[in-house]
């Protein structure tokens, strides 16, 4: 998975000559934003992204001080998932759609960012421990990170909970295979570049 990730993350990467990049600071985290899509304003996405980590710095502030410590920088760019965590960098991806859209709560995009700063907090006691990945630990990582959201939504105020809570138990009563899912990168990728013409032609 995170070879397939990282592969992907290349093939991107080598894609976006034309998108609007920047770096930011945004509550001490360094904020790398690409932005391809001329119908999203970067400055609307850092918004987004600065309500939702004052989320987790006021109702989870070890899961914060956690974050601090694990990732070099939070990256915004447009990615066929939601979030992401690569390794090599400890990049912690949040998607550039998904920062940009109002009917999706700040709490939500929170609990993404804790989601994947749960991935780069296993990886870091991995590497200090000198243990290799094993892919069969791949759904028993997926539920602690859906427990951290849990813990999250819990520790919100009940409206802004949740349906962070709902989510989160709705993955963690699924079997191993649906919790850590097999992705075709392929067709997520097709459905992402379809999704950003049809955008492109509306604009």
């Amino acid at each position: 998975m995170i070879v397939v990730l990282a592969r992907l993350l290349r093939r991107f990467s080598a894609r976006t000559t034309n998108a609007v990049r920047g770096l930011h600071d945004i509550r001490g985290f360094q904020v790398l934003v690409e932005n391809t899509r001329p119908d999203i304003e970067t400055d609307a996405v850092l918004e987004r992204l600065d309500d939702a980590l004052a989320l987790i710095e006021r109702y989870q502030p070890h899961r914060y001080r956690h974050l601090k410590r694990d990732l070099n920088q939070i990256w915004i760019a447009r990615f066929p998932c939601r979030g992401a965590y690569f390794p090599h960098n400890r990049s912690c991806l949040t998607e550039l759609t998904f920062l940009a859209r109002r009917d999706i709560s700040a709490a939500i995009v929170a609990s993404s960012i804790l989601h994947e700063g749960i991935h780069a907090r296993v990886d870091r006691f991995r590497h200090h421990f000198g243990a290799a990945r094993n892919v069969d630990d791949a759904a028993r990582e997926e539920r602690l990170c859906r427990k951290a959201e849990l813990s999250f939504g819990r520790a919100l105020p009940s409206d802004l909970g949740a349906p962070v809570i709902e989510r989160a138990q709705q993955t963690l009563s699924l079997d191993d295979d649906a919790v850590a899912p097999t992705i075709d990168w392929q067709l997520a990728r097709a459905r992402q570049n379809a999704a950003d013409a049809d955008a492109a032609n509306l604009g």
